[in-house]
């Protein structure tokens, strides 16, 4: 089973958050997860991040991979380094 990390959208219209889970490559976007490990919110002057950095750096070494955006806010966060 490939597992990856990726955001999970919701919201309405105009007014999107996302949900950073851990999730097997074949489900669809906002399908079936493994687990929930974050939250995104771009909509705000200061996109709201929060990752529990343990769970993700677990989810890492165990062989997931994180999509590009995913990389993007865990580079931001520390979490992964450049």
């Amino acid at each position: 089973m490939a597992v990856v990390i990726r955001l999970k959208r919701f919201g309405t219209k105009k007014k999107p958050h996302s949900r950073i889970v851990v999730t097997d490559k074949r489900s669809a976007r906002d399908g079936r997860f493994i687990e929930q490990i974050g939250f995104y919110d771009p909509s705000k002057s200061m996109p709201l991040v929060k990752v529990d950095k343990e769970r993700a750096l677990h989810w890492i070494k165990a062989g997931a991979v994180a999509s590009m955006t995913v990389r993007s806010i865990f580079k931001k966060e520390g979490i992964i380094k450049k």
